[in-house]
Order: C-alpha cells, then structure tokens, then sequence
C-alpha cells in the first residue's frame, strides 16, 4: 500500500485528490496538510511514501517544503501538483528533490501513475511540459538568473522571503517562526542587500518575477 500526504491550502482542491487516491486500491491518504510547515511536520511523523504538494502554499511555499523534506531521514518522494507550468519552476522544482510534476488539469490517471512512479523511484512529468522541460534541464553549462538568485539565499532567508510576499510584517513573520522580530528585520536587509533592492515593493517584485516565492494561486 503507497502511504500518502496531500498538501493544499485550497480545501476543495485538496479533497478532490484525496477522494481521487482513495479510489485506487493500493494507496492510502495518511494525513492532509494546508500549508508548507503542516506538510513537513506531517511528512516527519508519518514517513508517507509520496508527499502529494501544492507550490504555492503559504507560509511555506511547495518548493521550499521538497527541498526540507530531502534533509529528513525518511524516504518520502514529492510529487508537485499545480498551476505553473513555466520551465524555470518546473526545474527549480527537479533540482529541489521532487520526483514529478503534474498540472492540476491532469486527468485521474495521470496523477495515478505519478504516485506509482514515484514510489519506485521513478520521475514523472505532465506529457505537456516534459519535452520543454527536460531539453532546458538537461542543459546544465546554461545558469539561470533565477536560479543563481535562490541558490545564493539561506533557507531561513527563503522563508522570511515567502512570509513577506505573504504580507507579513516583522513581528507577524517572527511569531510564525518563533523568533524575534529584530531577527527577522535583520534578514529582511539582507535579502534587500543580496537581491540588490533598495525597499519592500521592489523586494516583493523581485521575489515575485524570480519565482524566488509564491503568491496563492
């Protein structure tokens, strides 16, 4: 039986591929998450098979939360289920440790057999994104700029990053992490200073354009 976690902040959507999976006979849905830290925590104490996630979650964004869960001691894959089908996503995903990446227009099937490729070990893409994508990641001399950008910031910088695209003042961001909020405002300057912007609406902007953070979709 293929253990699995589904996380998606929209309530309807994250239903609708729990009743999907509990359909099949050999999966079961082990625990529901509605943000990115739900789904860590639940992919820590459940050790699930596939991690079924959503990018744009808040709090914690889908590819932040792939790129955890590689640093737990459990064997759980990722499977990415969303909107965006833009190359640069889709490779920042695969390069973060997840194992597929579906569209959310995807038929039943689809979704299937990403969670069986998963489990054994196995990558999927959606038909419709994976000759574009696979020709851009397997050219690996060509950096993007979007990647060098989120490969020079920490996790706890790419954190505080996704919180204030969110629209979290300091002290809101430093009560979701449990630290104080002059930390978080110490980040929130360097963040300024490595992506070379000078206030909070272009920060936002660039965050935004880089894909180095997620707006809900």
């Amino acid at each position: 039986m293929i253990r699995i976690v589904v996380a998606d902040d929209h309530q309807l959507v994250r239903q609708s591929v729990v009743s999907l999976i509990e359909k099949a006979e050999d999966m079961e849905v082990v625990g529901e998450a509605a943000d990115g830290h739900e789904a860590l925590n639940l992919v820590h104490r459940k050790r699930p098979d596939v991690a079924l996630l959503d990018i744009a979650m808040p709090l914690l964004n889908g590819i932040e939360t792939t790129r955890r869960i590689q640093t737990l001691s459990v064997d759980t894959r990722v499977v990415i289920l969303s909107i965006h089908s833009e190359e640069d996503v889709v490779r920042q995903a695969l390069r973060c440790g997840a194992s597929g990446y579906l569209l959310k227009n995807s038929v039943v099937e689809e979704l299937l057999i990403a969670v069986r490729s998963a489990n054994k070990g196995e990558i999927y893409l959606s038909p419709s994104i994976a000759q574009t994508v696979l020709k851009g990641f397997l050219q690996t001399e060509s950096t993007n700029e979007s990647s060098t950008m989120l490969e020079q910031l920490s996790s706890r910088e790419r954190e505080i990053l996704q919180l204030i695209v969110e629209g979290h003042t300091n002290q809101a961001a430093a009560e979701v992490l449990s630290i104080s909020a002059k930390t978080v405002e110490k980040h929130r300057a360097i963040l300024m200073k490595k992506l070379e912007v000078h206030n909070l609406p272009d920060l936002i902007l660039v965050a935004l354009k880089h894909r180095l953070a997620f707006l809900d979709e």
